[in-house]
């Protein structure tokens, strides 16, 4: 089990004002109160030290005490971390962002356009290759099953292409034979990109996915309880919401996974807790380097974290807050206005369907966390989380 080995010191030497976080402890606490979630963890990091860190109510409905060292499914807070390893295979110059995914996985050298006509699809030709540089800032076109009714979004349902009786090189085979959205480049859809990317790392790195992570991410950042399967000796551990009928009716496997999984799904696969997210959290705050392991360069960090959303791509999507773009695995604030939350030009975060979610605002030099399991009202414990902590800082 990794610890926190970030130093703690008093909120008031870091510019917070105590009295203000403790309403946001007093606010979670009543969200638990009023059964909106089991429990919650929560962290906040300036300049490399702790601030705030709270473990409240229970870690699964009637169960014990929330713990620090939780285990919560973090689903597409597994995205940056996949993200993350992509980008260190083009600090390798083993990869680059303007590769086409057929480089890679040849399937996708036949992908079509399915244009709505009525009730069919016409499938067209892409007027590009889907790039890398795509699948990191979700413009490949690909889209999920459960994030609209689309002819597409009904498709890709109905697919089962996140199936976890198959590997991930055939599900993205399946993946690929699915028509897109959205010709490649031209809008944001939330999808299956990073599935397809933890693919491309496995290609080229020639490993399975988790293997790939371990020695390329969690070993050298101390991340012991990040992994795509939860063991018997760590599931008392595991927090749990009051329902998984929303997983369940979204067609999202959210089962403890006790063994290692045929299945490693790049884009949701993945379980963690607060102290390793914070680990992973503190690297990017860091430039890239944490606890004498560099990851990336500063450069490459920045780049990622920079938008990649030019006036072409259409970025009208209710995943993607107003006011936002998006880089390359993390949304990335770029006004102050617009957004349902407090916060400055240039954080940048995202969030998992359980209610998980970071962010890091290098204006600040602060990064946060919250762990939650609440598929229901994840949008609203990351607004009141976001608004709170913004508030406390002077």
């Amino acid at each position: 089990m990794s610890a926190f080995i970030l130093p703690y010191v008093p909120s008031e030497h870091m510019g917070f004002d105590p009295h203000r976080l403790e309403r946001l402890t007093g606010a979670m606490q009543r969200q638990i109160d009023e059964g909106k979630a089991p429990g919650a963890a929560m962290l906040i990091a300036r300049g490399g030290k702790i601030v705030y860190r709270q473990a409240l109510g229970e870690l699964r409905p009637g169960g014990p005490p929330m713990r620090d060292d939780a285990i919560f499914r973090i689903y597409s807070m597994t995205k940056p971390i996949v993200s993350v390893a992509a980008m260190m295979l083009v600090e390798e110059g083993r990869l680059t962002v303007l590769d086409p995914v057929s480089n890679y996985i040849p399937a996708f050298a036949d992908a079509k356009v399915g244009a709505p006509n009525g009730d069919t699809l016409d499938l067209q030709p892409l007027a590009r290759p889907i790039t890398v540089q795509d699948l990191l800032r979700h413009t490949s076109g690909l889209a999920y099953g459960f994030t609209g009714v689309g002819p597409v979004h009904k498709l890709t349902k109905a697919a089962g292409v996140l199936n976890p009786k198959r590997s991930l090189a055939d599900n993205v085979e399946a993946i690929a034979a699915l028509p897109l959205m959205h010709q490649p480049g031209t809008a944001w859809e939330y999808g299956l990109s990073t599935d397809v990317l933890g693919r491309v790392v496995e290609v080229v790195e020639g490993a399975r996915l988790s293997d790939v992570l371990r020695a390329r991410i969690f070993g050298p950042l101390g991340m012991a309880d990040t992994a795509f399967f939860t063991p018997e000796a760590k599931l008392a551990r595991r927090a749990d919401p009051f329902s998984f009928d929303f997983m369940t009716a979204a067609g999202v496997n959210s089962e403890n996974q006790t063994t290692p999984p045929k299945f490693e799904s790049g884009g949701g696969g993945l379980v963690s807790t607060l102290p390793d997210y914070a680990r992973f959290a503190a690297m990017l705050a860091g430039g890239g380097a944490f606890g004498g392991a560099r990851l990336l360069s500063p450069r490459t960090l920045a780049y990622m974290a920079s938008d990649h959303l030019d006036a072409r791509v259409n970025r009208d999507h209710y995943l993607l807050w107003p006011g936002h773009g998006f880089g390359l695995g993390f949304a990335v604030r770029i006004r102050e206005g617009l957004a349902p939350s407090a916060g400055s030009v240039g954080e940048y975060f995202w969030g998992g369907m359980m209610g998980t979610t970071f962010w890091i605002s290098p204006r600040d030099n602060l990064f946060a966390i919250l762990m939650v399991q609440s598929p229901e009202h994840r949008e609203y414990f990351r607004t009141l989380f976001r608004n709170l902590v913004a508030a406390a800082i002077l």
